[in-house]
């Protein structure tokens, strides 16, 4: 499989710069994986597109200030740091973009008179020591991380709204942004329609901005997030089933988070770091129907909905979109999906496809 096959042509001003005013004014797109069908809906129609018994499951992470600007040390040459995750008390993970990246060993310059030495390197992630704690120095100085593709400096409104309304656990680097449609008045007509939810984290890494490079796509590895799937989630899918209900990710980072859960073959609590990559061929065990914005062309991202949809069906969708002028990613529109034939494995006691890999094996 190649990645080539997940190109899509896109113009660069159909890219959201900004978001909406009201949350819930995007525009949903739906499709019906089973048969391709596309239908061009308004993202505050989502109640009346669920049904009573169906439950929402979102991912709570909270979106941290991650990124921050410093000076390398003797030399002066600029340096930005994207927080992946904090290690311990003075000690990160970072994603590193400098014009000559610092050498092991090497010391930063950050804001606030503190300073930074690099302890290792791996392609542009670094680990860095610091001379004071990590999440108060990010905390006072970072910002707002929106993504490369929104070429324009961070808001003060950006830090309200390049988060979801029920962002609870500080940890993500990057919003997981099928959430950043849902209002309280949304929330409650779902509640009112007796459309339950249900929550999971995933924090969200600088690694998720990362391009599938390998040109077969079976060769791309992802890098490792941590999330965890509580038992009483995992309750929750359990009363969904037995009454009927379909259970409905919002986010692809939902997706991976109840997949990942689902690898021994039953859904059951989890906590730690998964790699997990779901792309064409992949058998899903937990999601029966999908919430996620539109995804940049060739991403590992557009290779799980495209798992999930059918490929052609999920390519044809998005030339419709490119077509009716939607708005992409991350502060863009959104799509409502449904699984193509054979997407679903036969319940959680059935293996998953041979197509997935590092799930539990790679933690």
């Amino acid at each position: 499989m190649l990645r080539s096959e997940f190109h899509y042509e896109l113009p660069r001003e159909l890219i959201a710069q900004a978001p909406l005013t009201q949350r819930s004014a995007s525009r949903l797109l739906v499709l019906d994986g089973a048969t391709g069908a596309v239908e061009d809906r308004r993202f505050a129609d989502l109640p009346e597109l669920l049904r009573a018994g169906d439950l929402l499951v979102f991912n709570d992470t909270r979106v941290l200030p991650a990124r921050l600007t410093g000076r390398r040390s003797p030399s002066g040459g600029r340096v930005e740091l994207l927080l992946e995750r904090v290690l311990e008390r003075r000690r990160v993970l970072a994603q590193l973009r400098a014009s000559h990246m610092p050498k092991v060993g090497g010391e930063i310059e950050l804001p606030g008179g503190a300073r930074a030495r690099v302890d290792s390197r791996a392609e542009s992630f670094v680990e860095l020591t610091l001379d004071r704690d990590a999440a108060s120095l990010w905390r006072e100085h970072g910002e707002v991380p929106l993504p490369p593709y929104i070429e324009r400096a961070p808001e003060p409104s950006d830090r309200e709204r390049y988060q979801t309304v029920f962002a609870r656990a500080p940890g993500a680097v990057a919003a997981p942004t099928a959430g950043l449609h849902f209002d309280a008045a949304l929330l409650a007509a779902l509640e009112a329609r007796g459309i339950e939810r249900a929550f999971l984290t995933l924090h969200v890494g600088a690694g998720t901005f990362e391009p599938v490079r390998a040109e077969r796509v079976e060769d791309h590895e992802l890098h490792a997030e941590w999330l965890g799937v509580s038992a009483e989630l995992c309750a929750a899918v359990a009363r969904c089933r037995a009454r009927g209900g379909r259970v409905v990710a919002v986010g692809t980072t939902s997706v991976r988070a109840l997949e990942t859960a689902a690898q021994r073959g039953t859904l059951e609590p989890f906590e730690g770091e998964s790699a997990l990559f779901i792309y064409p061929g992949y058998r899903f065990r937990v999601a029966d129907a999908l919430v996620t914005n539109f995804h940049l062309p060739e991403s590992s991202l557009l290779m799980l909905v495209a798992a999930f949809a059918g490929r052609e069906a999920t390519l044809a969708a998005y030339r419709h979109a490119v077509a009716e002028r939607y708005r992409f990613f991350s502060y863009g529109d959104a799509m409502l999906v449904t699984p193509a034939r054979g997407a679903k494995a036969n319940g959680l006691d059935t293996a998953a496809g041979d197509a997935a890999r590092g799930g539990r094996d790679a933690l």
